[in-house]
């Protein structure tokens, strides 16, 4: 796994996520119902992905020309699974896709708030997947990201800093490269000692790959 696993224990339940990606926000509540059945506490690490590599430019912006190799029957049966998936893990969702957002700039915000705020990281992780499939709001504005941090008590220019801070932005990178290096090709994938669930899977999948 990877430098940062590592040095992980073996009781923290790593999922790699995007904020973009729909069944990273359905993963998201099977996880918490997951969590909740439980009797022992679970640690969970998010760790970031990038869903949009495949359509960005040398300039590192979104080419939305690009060609990822998703045609509009991949977005219908997308569309199809994520309303499925609504209704099972009875989760209310504005989108159903947010294909013309990057997340970028909230997953650097993250990384940076679980840095510097660590007790805050959990509440802003979830504000950031709230705002964009709750309130269709476009979390690649870094308007809106010191937004949810101001209502965390989250320094909004702390925050705006490291959004443009090109070392943060390195380190994202390497993060993304990382995920790709041990063999994570699409998200949410859930890893746990060695073992991993990839997609938005119910929580008793969550068990197995827990506790076996």
């Amino acid at each position: 796994m990877s430098h940062d696993a590592a040095t992980r224990q073996s009781e923290t339940l790593t999922m790699y996520a995007d904020y973009v990606c729909p069944f990273c926000y359905l993963g998201e509540a099977s996880l918490e119902r997951y969590r909740s059945e439980r009797d022992e506490p679970l640690d969970v690490e998010w760790h970031p992905f990038d869903l949009r590599a495949g359509k960005r430019g040398p300039d590192g912006e979104i080419d939305t020309d690009a060609d990822d190799g998703k045609d509009e029957d991949y977005y219908a049966q997308a569309r199809e699974n994520v309303e499925r998936l609504q209704a099972e893990y009875d989760v209310e969702m504005s989108l159903t896709l947010a294909t013309d957002v990057d997340s970028k700039p909230a997953q650097q915000a993250a990384l940076f708030v679980r840095e510097r705020y660590p007790e805050q990281f959990e509440e802003f992780h979830e504000a950031v997947f709230d705002a964009l499939w709750q309130d269709e709001r476009d979390i690649g504005d870094s308007d809106v990201l010191a937004d949810l941090a101001d209502g965390l008590d989250i320094s909004t220019d702390e925050l705006r800093e490291a959004v443009e801070d090109p070392e943060r932005e390195a380190d994202l990178e390497a993060r993304f490269a990382d995920a790709q290096q041990v063999g994570v090709t699409g998200v949410p994938t859930f890893a746990y000692d060695g073992h991993a669930a990839r997609g938005a899977v119910p929580p008793e999948h969550l068990r197995r790959l827990v506790e076996g």
